[in-house]
């Protein structure tokens, strides 16, 4: 059987981003895995989210976008005891965005924080069906700033890895998840970076952006990075604007990004980057050579750029025609 699905776990939340003028915000549905589930979904690749959203408007927001696109949610969790989490996202004058902390609420932590292993074991034998089916499970770090999400998505990578399930995880380093969390506020910075680097040994493709680079592996060689972890995993390293540095399938490179004057918002564009590469890394029989592997990348950088020519995450992202008409308008 040809595994064609892609599962992502973690956060779905509100990114109540500063309009243009600063005189007020506007919501968009996003959050890291989200994202990623939506924009996989408009480039044709089968996607299923795992995560837990409050019993709320945001919550009943977030599943019409979800069913519209038809993303998979057989095991979305919906908890009444949290909300939602609305993150405040500042802009400066490049679009280039900032996350100045969460909206406050009555609740005790947010919903995303509450991704509980019971009820996904509940459900076990029709996951087990999904993972027969599943190439690639996509999450990143801010799930493990929660004791109790965290031991769900150690429970779910054990799981994929007995179906063969490869682990891709974008680091997505957002300190402010752990500042804010009623879990995980008093843990050290020192015992954080540890955490999330024993967490990351767990990949088998880590995608991470170039500041990241150089907070957790003190260096911005994909080969040396992929050297220092367990399971030797490829790497790619995002840097805004500047070319993406990678080493997948044994090979190293790096591949320029398309350039426009229109950025008018950043947010979301690495999550549609990752979809861009994974929905590439999906249909590929095999990556043998530099060419192909650039092709990828190519489409992936794309689909981050589409991404940042409007507001917001999900609303912005590129459907593959539109992806595809552009790279023909940069070869014609």
């Amino acid at each position: 059987m040809k595994k064609t699905k892609v599962v992502c776990i973690g956060e779905a939340l509100i990114d109540r981003i500063k309009n243009n003028s600063n005189q007020g915000f506007t919501d968009f549905l996003g959050g890291a895995p989200a994202n990623v589930a939506c924009a996989l979904k408009k480039l044709k690749i089968d996607s299923v989210f795992i995560g837990c959203l409050g019993s709320d408007e945001l919550g009943k927001n977030f599943i019409a976008k979800f069913n519209e696109l038809k993303v998979n949610l057989d095991f979305l969790q919906l908890d009444h005891d949290s909300s939602t989490r609305v993150v405040n996202v500042d802009r400066d004058e490049f679009g280039d965005r900032f996350f100045s902390g969460f909206e406050t609420n009555s609740h005790s932590c947010f919903a995303d924080e509450v991704l509980r292993k019971q009820l996904i074991e509940k459900e076990l034998p029709n996951l087990e069906k999904i993972f027969q089916q599943t190439k690639y499970l996509v999450t990143g770090t801010n799930v493990i700033s929660s004791p109790i999400s965290s031991e769900t998505i150690f429970f779910l990578i054990e799981l994929a890895n007995k179906f063969e399930v490869k682990i891709i995880i974008d680091l997505n380093w957002r300190e402010v998840f752990w500042n804010y969390s009623s879990f995980s506020s008093e843990i050290s910075k020192i015992e954080r970076a540890n955490l999330i680097k024993k967490f990351l040994n767990h990949a088998d493709v880590l995608k991470l952006a170039k500041e990241e680079a150089f907070l957790f592996f003190e260096q911005e060689d994909p080969y040396l990075i992929s050297h220092q972890m367990l399971k030797r995993p490829d790497v790619i390293i995002t840097d805004g604007k500047n070319p993406i540095t990678w080493y997948i399938n044994g090979l190293q490179g790096s591949t320029d990004t398309p350039n426009s004057t229109k950025i008018v918002d950043t947010t979301g564009a690495g999550d549609s980057f990752l979809a861009g590469l994974i929905s590439k890394f999906v249909s590929a029989s095999n990556l043998t050579n530099e060419s192909q592997i650039k092709d990828c990348v190519k489409f992936a950088s794309v689909c981050g750029m589409l991404t940042c020519l409007g507001e917001g995450a999900i609303e912005q992202q590129p459907y593959f025609e539109k992806v595809n008409k552009f790279l023909g308008s940069l070869i014609s």
